[in-house]
């Protein structure tokens, strides 16, 4: 896979810059079939960073009412980065 097809957007929240930023990691939105290793290598890739540790969740999709019934929200991969501490990335 291209690395642009693997990392889909960085995850920019409350949650994850705070907790975070302390220990240089940074969470994107990936591919769901993406593996660690393609991973490390796309986050090495587009933004110049050396990768030490990746770490992925899948995230179940939640119900929602409509008005024809209830509708899945679609599962989702995040995966974790965390960089060599003389690395950064500037996403804001």
């Amino acid at each position: 896979m291209h690395p642009t097809q693997v990392l889909k957007r960085p995850l920019i929240t409350e949650k994850c810059t705070w907790e975070n930023e302390a220990r240089n990691r940074y969470s994107f939105v990936v591919n769901n079939k993406a593996r660690k290793p393609q991973i490390k290598a796309a986050v090495e890739s587009l933004y110049d960073v050396r990768g030490v540790k990746v770490s992925t969740q899948v995230r179940k999709g939640k119900y929602r009412r409509t008005r024809f019934g209830q509708a899945k929200t679609s599962d989702w991969k995040r995966a974790t980065v965390q960089l060599h501490a003389e690395d950064r990335i500037e996403l804001i």
